[in-house]
């Protein structure tokens, strides 16, 4: 289960701003109930109206990706998760992990048909696909995600 859960929910009653950051082990049963938190606070700002299923299935993804990838599965090792919104910035998830990074230009496209039968570049691919900017930094270590 998510430990360190902080957010200011301060100016969410106006549906301007929010914040919210957690520290998680890397235990994919840690990624339903700190989406769950994430989308209740998303569903109360007004600006994020019919982008929930992108984001949800964006932060999924960058959590999954987290614990497999960066993390081995090693439940003792922890990822950090911040996510902001506000009216002018829209939504920015930011998603860390221990990992030794990787190069996201080496990952092959799931869509080109030698690698249709691939286990793995689905995650990146579809995040890139549901969120407006996706930026890889650290090696590798840290997604940047944004939706407006």
């Amino acid at each position: 289960m998510a430990t360190d859960l902080t957010s200011d929910t301060s100016r969410v009653a106006n549906a301007s701003m929010m914040h919210f950051e957690v520290i998680l082990p890397a235990d994919v049963a840690s990624i339903s109930p700190v989406v769950g938190w994430v989308m209740r606070l998303i569903g109360e700002l007004e600006y994020t109206a019919g982008k929930e299923f992108e984001i949800e299935m964006a932060l999924r993804e960058a959590l999954a990706n987290a614990i497999q990838h960066g993390c081995k599965g090693d439940p003792a090792k922890k990822i950090e998760c911040s996510v902001s919104g506000d009216r002018l910035q829209g939504i920015t998830i930011v998603v860390r992990d221990p990992g030794k990074g990787f190069d996201p230009a080496s990952i092959p496209s799931p869509a080109d048909d030698c690698n249709l039968h691939s286990e793995h570049g689905r995650g990146i691919f579809l995040i890139s696909e549901l969120m407006d900017e996706v930026t890889h930094e650290q090696n590798g270590t840290v997604i940047r995600m944004r939706k407006f």
